[in-house]
């Protein structure tokens, strides 16, 4: 077989070929897209979305716990245990009680009163956790900050003078 008898150009089997390639690109595209989509539309790298995703999911949940004023079920998110109440004696940070002083609807220390909506508006990576401002009740200023561990699932209070400022960074 020499160069002059190669075989006859398969323009079948070429479409065949670039179809599958474009639709499989178009998908991985459409893919990646989606999943931006559904962690929030995030401002940083692609590796992180998973953490936006899963501290906004538990963040979320949490505070739609608390709207509906079912505190226990809130601290089991809180601390991702449900069963928080079977061993409640070896939680010393942050017990219950001080839990409820800091977010019952008719608290001393709760700065928001009864939380009856929240809105996620700025998240981003901080270190190795999801920092984020959710505004509260809709107000405007004074944004609840909250960091989601993406390790152990739980939710903690930011580092004093570690926070975010919604005016600065809308989403």
């Amino acid at each position: 077989m020499t160069l002059l008898d190669a075989p006859q150009f398969d323009v079948a089997l070429d479409r065949r070929r670039r179809t599958i390639i474009y639709g499989a690109a178009g998908t991985i595209f459409a893919l990646f897209i989606a999943f931006w989509l559904l962690s929030g539309r995030p401002v940083d790298w692609p590796w992180n979305w998973y953490t936006h995703l899963a501290g906004r999911s538990t963040m979320n949940h949490f505070l739609a716990d608390v709207e509906q004023n079912d505190l226990q079920k809130a601290y089991g998110v809180w601390l991702h245990d449900p069963n928080w109440q079977q061993h409640h004696n070896e939680l010393k940070f942050y017990t219950f009680e001080t839990f409820q002083k800091g977010w019952a609807p008719n608290s001393q220390t709760n700065d928001y009163g009864t939380i009856k909506s929240h809105k996620i508006v700025a998240a981003r990576v901080y270190g190795n956790v999801l920092l984020a401002a959710i505004l509260i009740n809709g107000r405007k200023s004074g944004a609840l900050n909250l960091e989601s561990d993406p390790k152990t699932h739980t939710l903690l209070f930011p580092e004093e003078g570690v926070g975010i400022d919604p005016e600065s960074y809308s989403h």
